[in-house]
């Protein structure tokens, strides 16, 4: 087996299998969940900008 395909393919399966044990652990609720792209939601934003300079 070439070098290049056994490395794509064991990519593959470890995204597969981290698919698989992110739905099996997780309890998905979509009314309680963030808004996945926030703009016009209406919420206020939080957090920091990491490259804000202090001050």
């Amino acid at each position: 087996m070439r070098t290049r395909a056994f490395t794509a393919t064991l990519s593959l399966v470890f995204v597969a299998a981290l698919l698989v044990f992110d739905q099996a652990t997780s309890d998905l609720n979509p009314y309680q969940a963030p808004p996945a792209f926030g703009l016009g939601s209406g919420e206020a934003a939080s957090g920091g900008f990491c490259g804000a300079l202090p001050g």
